[in-house]
């Protein structure tokens, strides 16, 4: 009987990962576009599982959805003005356009301002109500990372803030309209899935937090706003590398581009705070005590910080162990 001569392995598979053909769809005349729908996938997903780590820790059920309400649109607003500025010639130069400024489902959300303005509108909320930061702070973490994952896919469906050309067998396709202006790349040339590399690092680090997470509640008991510290040194390692591999035009300081040194620059801040907050006292707890109840705090640990808040028939190791088994429900 007669064989059929194998295709080589290499040579059956697809010529790179293909994009998508279209990044909006129809309902009647209402336009449905991918992008918003990865950015509101993801906040979804986050909200939904940080308000299952915030209840673990103690936290109110109600607080974290209060917190996005407040918290999204800011994001989304600071998000939007960090790309304007960092990205002025495309709103302000000779060929640009001040009416693009409001058109967020064109793409250009710049991760920093979103982060400065959710957190910005999120402490002030919390302040209000009498809450500590430290606590929520550590439970959304591992979230954005996972939010921000599934917000990247929205970059491949509009073929956008890709890398280099490249010859690995991962290499994104990409349609000759969406080639930067100008460009003479050969037919067939294929280029570095940025976006998909960000969204494995990022998950890849959302594990690793929850990780690192559990073995702070197994060791202490509470993880005092830490995660958050190592969230932003996580991301911003990830970030460096792929933001060099990207081939769009973007403002450059000193030979790199802004987003590289923004990124530097908000490690050492991860670094620093992380480094200040393993020097002093810390602690979970989810309201903030009145001035006076902290004056006699204080002064209970200093007679006998070890069995502070304590039954005296419990150990310190309890609730540690408490905490840590509650947190690893919440994460399953």
């Amino acid at each position: 009987m007669p064989t059929m001569p194998m295709m080589p392995f290499a040579a059956a598979l697809p010529a790179g990962i293909p994009s998508p053909s279209s990044a909006v769809w129809y309902l009647g005349p209402i336009p449905v576009r991918a992008y918003a729908l990865c950015i509101l996938t993801g906040v979804f997903v986050a909200v939904w599982w940080s308000d299952r780590r915030y209840r673990a820790r103690g936290g109110r059920p109600e607080l974290v959805l209060d917190v996005a309400i407040v918290a999204v649109p800011a994001g989304i607003v600071g998000a939007r003005l960090y790309h304007v500025i960092s990205s002025p010639d495309d709103y302000f130069g000779p060929n640009g356009d001040l009416a693009r400024i409001p058109q967020t489902w064109q793409g250009g959300l710049g991760i920093w301002g979103g982060i400065a303005g959710g957190v910005l509108a999120g402490v002030l909320l919390l302040r209000h109500r009498g809450l500590r930061v430290a606590p929520l702070a550590d439970a959304v973490a591992p979230t954005l990372l996972v939010a921000q994952a599934i917000g990247r896919l929205g970059n491949w469906f509009n073929q956008e803030l890709y890398g280099s050309p490249t010859t690995l067998p991962w290499g994104l396709r990409i349609d000759d309209a969406h080639l930067p202006a100008g460009s003479t790349y050969p037919p067939g040339t294929l280029f570095h899935p940025t976006f998909l590399y960000e969204a494995l690092w990022n998950l890849a680090g959302a594990v690793l937090l929850v990780w690192i997470g559990r073995r702070m509640l197994a060791r202490s008991g509470v993880t005092g706003g830490r995660l958050l510290w190592v969230y932003l040194m996580v991301y911003t390692a990830g970030r460096v590398w792929i933001e060099m591999l990207r081939i769009d035009e973007a403002e450059t300081v000193l030979g790199l581009r802004l987003n590289v040194w923004t990124s530097i620059v908000i490690f050492l801040v991860g670094a620093i705070g992380l480094a200040l907050s393993s020097r002093r006292p810390l602690s979970d707890a989810i309201d903030k005590p009145e001035r006076g109840a902290r004056k006699d705090r204080s002064a209970a640990e200093e007679d006998d910080p070890a069995e502070d808040d304590l039954p005296e028939d419990a150990s310190p190791v309890e609730p540690a162990a408490a905490a840590s088994a509650a947190q690893e429900q919440a994460d399953a």
